[in-house]
């Protein structure tokens, strides 16, 4: 029997098991606020989608039993008084089963098939295994039993509505064996001669290695580092379809897409431990970028959205990730990079910049990435201040990545933009002791409650020492004993579970915290870091948090909220071993 093994325990209601590279996991969660009584194999192929429904049963009267579900990294466990059945990742195309005492019914998930919906089953007389193929998924799911009876075989080659699946049960010695396999059209018999302990250990061995590299700083001071590192590692995808290279997508939940600002943040993570993986999760976004210059508001395996975009924060973030990975980038690199995001501030400053205008505009919420924020109730199409610094940064990054290259004039050019930018935005929205956003139509002028308008401070010590100053005392009215609530909890719009309302969210903290510390605000950076690590210390790695009590919200298993764990993380512990404090 295998026993417990070491690594972060999670529930998988919280973070569904799953592991590097493979498009599925095995959760009760089949989308957003839908929870099934039993384990699914939820791929993320053309969607989310439930295939198959897991389902552990008393192999005496064939009834459902109810059991006790653990996870670590390398195995997931459904326990119960008189047996277990144990699942593990061979490959991230199969995993693994082993029951003891105890069967396994695995059926459709959808009970009807139409001719353009649900999952076909059928016995294949080729192998002998039996396979479900999904319209859903455009995938087959085959499974195999290597040891062990398969007993109750309903629906196979059934059309319309009707129980498809079958049990697992063992033979005389009590225990069974089986695989399941995501593929397309067909492939080889599954003739794995690994023992399901080797394939445990083997599994528990990429994670260890991966948790490694991306965390070696890691102590009893950091207790999260090893979960927040499993996120990350259990939802990266492989290339295919439309994600162009090895992806991390926000979750294997719902939030299943690469979003162009999320995608930064995950880079940052990883850059130091896997640098091509990091390198990748900043690239891909950049492989879709479209004529204007634009990136896409989201990528995933079947899609590719522009109706929005996302904030122009990726000056900020390759100024950082270039300091972070291990090696510099080579010439050939430098200039591809250099060409993708000149031409995305182009975008910014053509496509979205009114005649005679300073300065660019967000068409709605959702291109700040904040989408609902306060910040744009009177109007949508809006000059903001955290637009304008964000592209401040992204010109002095490009006047940078110009004069390594040799290109003086466009390093000139660069560094004026970012100049007339910066003084825009401060005789344009600037007030004396707050910044306001305008309508880009009307010329109205407002200010508001959000932390997007402080956001500014991301400027660091490129901001006049009065205005940093005034903008620090603002946010810090914004932290509760949590973080920094995205709505001040004083303000008439707050809502606990508002989206941009109030939640406090990972990437405002650590755009803020960097701001701050660069300004010479440490204390409240200081400040802000600690409350950030306790939450997900405490609460895990939400999408976003009630900024009061803390409570993860949304979706529970998000990776730059895991990925900004790591690297606030990191530079606590990395500032404290200099300092000689442990």
């Amino acid at each position: 029997m295998t026993e417990v093994r070491s690594g972060p325990a999670f529930s998988v209601h919280d973070i569904p098991f799953s592991t590097h590279g493979s498009w599925f996991g095995i959760s009760p969660v089949l989308a957003e606020k839908t929870y099934a009584e039993d384990l699914h194999l939820v791929s993320h192929q053309n969607g989310m989608h439930a295939a198959l429904r897991l389902v552990p049963l008393d192999p005496t009267t064939g009834e459902r039993i109810e059991t006790r579900v653990t996870a670590t990294p390398s195995l997931l466990s459904w326990t119960h008084a008189s047996g277990r059945i144990d699942l593990a990742y061979e490959s991230p195309q199969t995993v693994r089963l082993r029951g003891t005492e105890t069967g396994l019914r695995i059926t459709a998930a959808a009970h009807t098939l139409t001719p353009f919906t649900g999952t076909y089953f059928f016995h294949d007389p080729v192998d002998g295994a039996h396979v479900f193929t999904s319209y859903e998924t455009g995938r087959r799911y085959r499974l195999t039993v290597r040891s062990g009876v398969v007993r109750e075989v309903r629906g196979s080659q059934a059309l319309g509505v009707a129980e498809r699946g079958l049990t697992v049960t063992a033979d005389a010695d009590g225990t069974w064996e089986a695989a399941v396999e995501e593929l397309d059209s067909a492939r080889r018999p599954a003739t794995s001669s690994a023992t399901f302990d080797e394939v445990v250990a083997a599994a528990e061995g990429a994670f260890g290695a991966f948790a490694d590299a991306v965390a070696p700083w890691r102590s009893a001071a950091t207790p999260a580092a090893e979960l927040a590192a499993y996120v990350l590692w259990s939802a990266t995808v492989g290339r295919a379809g439309l994600v162009t290279r090895p992806a991390v997508l926000m979750s294997k939940h719902w939030m299943d897409k690469v979003w162009s600002w999320d995608h930064c943040f995950n880079a940052l993570a990883l850059a130091p431990g896997v640098p091509a993986l990091a390198w990748d999760q900043f690239s891909l976004p950049f492989d879709h970028q479209d004529e204007s210059g634009a990136l896409p508001d989201s990528v995933t395996h079947s899609e590719v959205l522009y109706n929005f975009v996302k904030p122009p924060i990726h000056g900020w973030a390759l100024a950082r990730l270039r300091g972070r990975l291990s090696e510099p980038l080579d010439r050939a690199e430098l200039t591809e990079v250099y060409d993708r995001l000149r031409r995305w501030t182009d975008f910014w400053l053509t496509a979205r910049r009114a005649p005679d205008a300073a300065l660019p505009h967000y068409q709605h919420g959702n291109d700040s990435g904040w989408d609902n924020a306060t910040t744009f109730d009177p109007e949508r199409v809006v000059v903001t201040a955290d637009l304008a610094a964000f592209l401040v940064l992204q010109l002095r990054e490009l006047a940078s990545l110009a004069g390594e290259l040799g290109l003086a004039d466009d390093a000139r050019k660069w560094t004026r933009g970012a100049e007339e930018a910066q003084a825009a935005m401060l005789d344009e929205l600037w007030t004396g002791d707050r910044f306001v956003t305008r309508g880009a139509d009307s010329g109205d002028t407002w200010d508001s409650s959000s932390l997007l308008d402080l956001m500014p401070i991301a400027l660091g010590e490129h901001l006049p020492e009065s205005v940093a100053k005034t903008l620090a005392a603002r946010i810090e009215a914004h932290l509760t004993p949590y973080g920094l609530a995205t709505e001040l909890p004083t303000s008439p719009h707050y809502r606990p579970d508002g989206y941009w309302r109030g939640p406090i969210w990972a990437p405002a903290t650590v755009l803020i915290e960097d701001g701050l510390r660069r300004g010479g605000h440490e204390r409240l950076a200081d400040e802000i870091s600690a409350r950030f690590r306790g939450l997900c210390e405490s609460h895990g790695f939400a999408e976003n948090f009630d900024a009061l009590t803390g409570t993860g919200l949304r979706d529970r298993a998000y990776t730059w909220t895991a990925a900004s764990y790591l690297l606030l993380a990191e530079a606590h512990e990395l500032r404290h071993k200099a300092t000689g404090h442990m």
